[in-house]
C-alpha cells in the first residue's frame, strides 16, 4: 500500500508541474509510466489520471481567486461586470474543445495515443515555440527602433527604460482586453491538445500569441479556459466509472487523495514559477525542452521496438 501511495504522488508531482508549464503532461505521463505502474484496475486507473487535474484546477481558483469571483464585495460594479466578461470569454474559448473533446475522444485515443503521435508533436510544437519567439524578438526589436527614432524627431526621450516591452510587440497585454474573436481563435487552438503530446496549455498560448495576445494574458486565459474543460471531463470520468459500477477499493481511495493533493501542491509552485519566468523570459527555452523530451520518448520506442528495451 504505502509503494502505491509514494507512486501516486510522484505522478501527482508530474502532473501538478506539467499541466501549467507548456511541455506536454502525457509526453511525461508516458516517461513515468515506463517505470512507474499503479497496481490497480484499468477502470480506476482511468479514471484516476483525469480527475488528479481536479488538484490542478484548485490551484488556480485559488490562486486567482479574487479575480475570477464576480461576487467580491471588495469590487466595484465596474470591476464585477469585467468578470463576468472575462468569464463569457472564458466559456466562449471553451466551445470548440467541448464539441470537438466530446466527439474525437475515443476516436483519437484509438488513433493517436501512442508515443510516435506523442514524440513527433512534443518535437514539432517545440519547434514551433522557438519559431514565434524569435518572430517576436524580431518584431520587438523593430518596434523599438522606431520608437526611438519617433521619440528622437519629436524632441522627446527616446529612453526605453519605461516602455513595457509587450506594448510595442502585443495588440493585447491583458486578460480583461481579449474579445469574443479572440477567445475563440483560443479555443480554436485548443482543440489542438487533443492530439496526445501537443499540451494544452501550449496550444493554446501558441494560439494567444500569434493573434497578439502577451505571454502573460495568454498563460493567464490559458489558466481559465482550464477550469470548465478539466472540471467538466473530470466529471464525465467520474460519472462512467460510476456507471461501470466498478467500487474503489481502500488502497485506490489514498491514492485518489494523494495525487490530487501533490498535483494541486505542485501546480501552485508551477505557476507561480510560469508567471514570474515570462515577465522577464520568453518560452523559447520551453521549446528545447519539449525535443529533448520529444527525442526522449522517440527513443524509448526505438528501444522497445528493436528490443533493446523490455
Amino acid at each position: 500500500m504505502i509503494i502505491e501511495f509514494l507512486k501516486a504522488l510522484l505522478i501527482g508531482i508530474v502532473e501538478g508541474i506539467t499541466e501549467w508549464l507548456p511541455i506536454s503532461s502525457t509526453g511525461h505521463m508516458i516517461l513515468v509510466d515506463e517505470f512507474v505502474h499503479l497496481d490497480v484496475s484499468d477502470q480506476f486507473l482511468a479514471l484516476f489520471l483525469v480527475v488528479i487535474q481536479i488538484g490542478a484546477i484548485l490551484a488556480v481558483i485559488i490562486m486567482y481567486w479574487h479575480k475570477l469571483n464576480p461576487f467580491s464585495p471588495t469590487k466595484t460594479s465596474f470591476e464585477k461586470q469585467a468578470t463576468w466578461h472575462l468569464w463569457g470569454m472564458v466559456l466562449i474559448g471553451c466551445i470548440p474543445a467541448a464539441i470537438v473533446g466530446f466527439a474525437l475522444d475515443d476516436w483519437v485515443n484509438e488513433h493517436f495515443y501512442n508515443k510516435v503521435v506523442v514524440a513527433i508533436a512534443l518535437i514539432a510544437y517545440g519547434v514551433i515555440f522557438i519559431f514565434l519567439e524569435r518572430r517576436n524578438r524580431e518584431k520587438l526589436d523593430h518596434a523599438m527602433r522606431v520608437y526611438q527614432r519617433k521619440a528622437r524627431r519629436n524632441g522627446e526621450d527616446a529612453s526605453l527604460a519605461r516602455i513595457d516591452p509587450d506594448e510595442l510587440v502585443f495588440d493585447v497585454t491583458s486578460v480583461d482586453d481579449i474579445d469574443w474573436k479572440m477567445a475563440l481563435k483560443i479555443g480554436l487552438f485548443q482543440c489542438l491538445a487533443i492530439i496526445p503530446g501537443t499540451s494544452r496549455s501550449g496550444s493554446t498560448i501558441i494560439g494567444g500569441m500569434l493573434f497578439g495576445c502577451s505571454r502573460t494574458a495568454a498563460a493567464e486565459f490559458t489558466f481559465f479556459m482550464a477550469i470548465p474543460v478539466m472540471l467538466g471531463w473530470g466529471l464525465v470520468k467520474v460519472v462512467k466509472f460510476v456507471l461501470a459500477g466498478v467500487a474503489m477499493t481502500a488502497t485506490e481511495v489514498g491514492v485518489l487523495i494523494i495525487g490530487v493533493v501533490s498535483a494541486f501542491v505542485m501546480s501552485v509552485v508551477s505557476i507561480r514559477f510560469l508567471m514570474g519566468y515570462i515577465k522577464k523570459n520568453d518560452f523559447t527555452v520551453f521549446g528545447y525542452y519539449r525535443i529533448v523530451v520529444g527525442i526522449i520518448v522517440l527513443l524509448y520506442f526505438v528501444g522497445e521496438t528493436i528490443g533493446i528495451l523490455p
